[in-house]
């Protein structure tokens, strides 16, 4: 038996159980309304502008 044995089953077994999770959860039971998805949209823009800005800001410091 190898030594990395136990890590890649133990990763595995996770890998499988998030795989799980996604698959019970890849059809939303509830209906959302125009109103919910355009602020889910919304946020999500909002987030990806922030982590462009932190990405633009450590690229910045990290080249002076």
């Amino acid at each position: 038996m190898r030594f990395t044995h136990p890590f890649v089953t133990t990763f595995a077994g996770l890998v499988e159980h998030v795989r799980g999770i996604n698959r019970r959860y890849a059809k939303p039971r509830l209906a959302m309304s125009p109103a919910v998805k355009f602020a889910l949209l919304s946020l999500r823009l909002y987030l990806l502008t922030l982590v462009g800005l932190l990405a633009y800001k450590f690229i910045s410091v990290v080249i002076q």
